[in-house]
Order: C-alpha cells, then structure tokens, then sequence
C-alpha cells in the first residue's frame, strides 16, 4: 500500500498558497483492507474513505470509462494494480494531476510543475472531453488564478465539446454551483472570459453574453466594492434588459432566495433612484420598498450592486443611507397602536413620522459609509 497527498493541496502549495484542505490517493489497496485500518467509506460511486483520525479524504487509486452522455454514466475501476499514473491521468488539468509522496518528493507525470511556472491551465488527457462540468471547472480557475491562460488545444477542446452536444447535460444545480464559487473568486469576470472563447457562453448564459462588456466592467468594480458574492450577483444582472431576463435567470438555474431577491429588486428600483432621493417622501418610499427597516443589510447589497454598475453615486448613496440613519429608530407608540384598527392605516402614519423626520434634521447627520 502506498499513500500520496495530490491535488489542489500540491498546486496551492507551490504556488506558496495556503492549504486549506489535503486529499490523499491510495495505491495498492482494497476496500476490505481501508476498513481493517479503521477507515470509514463515505463515497457511494467510488472507493473514497475517511482517515479515523484527521478525517480527511482518502480515495483508491482508480481510472474511469464513459458509459453515457454527460457526466453521470461512468464505470469506475479501483483494483490493487491501477497506478499513480492511471489516477492522475484521469483529473481535468495537469496542474491538478501533482502527486507528493511522505518525505516531500513531487511525482508530475505530465508537467503541471511546468504549467505552474508559466500560468498555463491545460488538459491532462482527451478523457477531459468526458466530462463537461471540466468546462465550467476551467473557467473557474481562470477567475481563482487571474494570470492563469487557458491552453489554446484545451480551449478546442471545450469547443469540440460544445458541437457534440456535451454542454446541454450540464444540470442547473451544477452549472450555479461552480458560477457562484467563480463570483467569489479574485476576477471573477474571467469565467466569463473564459466561457465566451470556448463559446459556452451563449449556450448557457445568454443575458449574459447579451451585455458581455459591460458585465466584464461591473465585476472588476464590484471586487473592489464587495467580497459578497450576493451583491456581485445582483451587480451583474443590473445589467439585464427587463425584470423578466432575471426573473428567467433565476428560474433556469434554481438559484437560492437571497440571489433571486436582491437580482430582483436591483431590476426593480435601479432605474428610480435619482427621481427617488429629490425629497423626502421618495427617501422614505424606497427605504420601505426595499425593505431596509426591516432587513437594513438588505439596504447595503442594494446600494453596492447599483454602485457597481455606476448608478448610484456617493452622493446619492450618502443621502439615502443618511435617510435610512435618520429614521430607523421611529417606532410607533403603544398607544397610536391601540387606537388604529387598520395595518394600512399604522403604516401611513409611521411613513409620515419617517418623512417629517427627515424634513426636521435632514442637515444634521453626517455622510456614513455603507461598505
């Protein structure tokens, strides 16, 4: 039995990276003789054990065969005699395919250590075209690795994937998957990039390639604004046409509530915000539209997102948000409560307290920052 640390802890490593998690190929080894060690089997579809003790990833070494289309047919075969090599042949790129054996030597049967040095993100094998999630997976450390090229016979590669149809098995879950780790990236707008030169983009995210350079010029300004991947979202759909492409977004691609929410309140007031912040009453009208008394974080990833696109100013940001400061501790008394029957009726009448409350001090509080 022999055991080797590989993967993304090898390449983060070299590239003098934190490691945040460790992933080991056993060599050499039967699943009846993991269990004698005290391991635990946690993978369904392939040999992958927990170590008894750190608890870490422990796979067999194993080679796969494309039984259908897509990426969910494959046989997996994990026997004693399958290789290092056989492994690591099998992962996307070459800088992913880095072995290390206990006293620290590095295995690199097919120049990853090399691609590292020249920021070069290519194929280890044709087994690639197998499994087109490696696409998306592609793009993704693009955005992680901003420096990083993608090789011009992978970018064919993904290509030719394209043409024969591999793309259109990709479900909604995974294709939002890796499009929100890619948001939270250090240049997230090469994801993009990058699925437009192999021509994916199109295919899977046509709002998106719809307004391709202006996406490209919000996310390198939302970085800078936000490390929130919810605002950098919402940044991106602002640029979508009508609430309806958004609304389309969300649906195909099953996104989580808090995305869908504030993409949808972003296409729905970005256009009212300079008309909104002339007085008082439209202050007060868009913080309650919006929600901000009640969700004030809410108010946050609202002005961040249109701050991204351009849309809103320090100044306008300044004003509204001095609005918010100014009347988020109004509160209605117990007896006003009492003495009105109707919901509508006490929300008049706290909206006319937030309103001669701005009238009243609106020059005494100073600008806040929102970020």
């Amino acid at each position: 039995m022999e055991i080797y640390l590989v993967g993304g802890a090898i390449r983060d490593q070299l590239l003098g990276l934190p490691v945040k998690e460790r992933d080991w190929v056993v060599v050499g080894a039967t699943p009846q003789e993991m269990l004698k060690l005290g391991f635990k089997k946690v993978g369904r579809d392939f040999p992958v054990f927990l170590h008894p003790k750190t608890h870490e990833e422990y796979a067999l070494a194993r080679t796969e065969r494309k039984t259908g289309k897509g990426y969910i047919e494959f046989t997996c075969y994990s026997d004693p005699d399958v290789t290092l090599e056989d492994d690591l042949k099998r992962r996307d790129l070459t800088i992913n395919a880095i072995a290390e054996i206990p006293d620290g030597k590095i295995i690199d049967p097919y120049g990853g250590c090399k691609d590292l040095k020249k920021r070069i993100l290519r194929h280890v094998s044709p087994a690639f075209a197998e499994d087109p999630v490696r696409i998306l997976r592609v793009a993704r450390f693009a955005a992680r690795f901003g420096n990083f090229k993608v090789h011009r016979e992978t970018n064919k590669l993904m290509q030719d994937m394209l043409a024969q149809g591999e793309v259109d098995a990709l479900v909604p879950e995974r294709v939002w998957q890796e499009l929100s780790r890619a948001l939270g990236e250090q240049s997230p707008e090469r994801f993009f990039i990058v699925l437009k030169k192999a021509g994916v983009l199109q295919k899977l995210f046509p709002e998106i390639a719809a307004h391709f350079t202006a996406i490209k010029k919000t996310l390198t300004h939302a970085v800078k604004l936000s490390e929130d991947t919810v605002v950098r979202f919402a940044a991106i759909t602002f640029n979508f046409d009508q609430e309806d492409d958004v609304k389309r977004f969300c649906k195909r691609y099953r996104l989580p509530s808090t995305y869908k929410e504030l993409s949808l309140l972003v296409a729905k007031f970005k256009n009212k915000l300079r008309k909104s912040i002339k007085d008082a009453e439209g202050c007060v009208t868009l913080l309650e539209q919006i929600d901000a008394y009640r969700r004030p974080e809410r108010l946050r990833q609202f002005l961040l997102a249109c701050e991204a696109n351009s849309a809103i100013t320090n100044p306008i940001a300044d004003k509204l948000y001095r609005a918010y400061q100014l009347t988020k501790k109004i509160r209605l008394t117990p007896e006003i409560i009492a003495e009105t029957d109707n919901k509508k009726d006490l929300r008049q009448i706290l909206h006319a307290k937030r309103k001669k409350q701005i009238d009243l001090d609106s020059c005494r509080l100073k600008p806040a920052a929102i970020n």
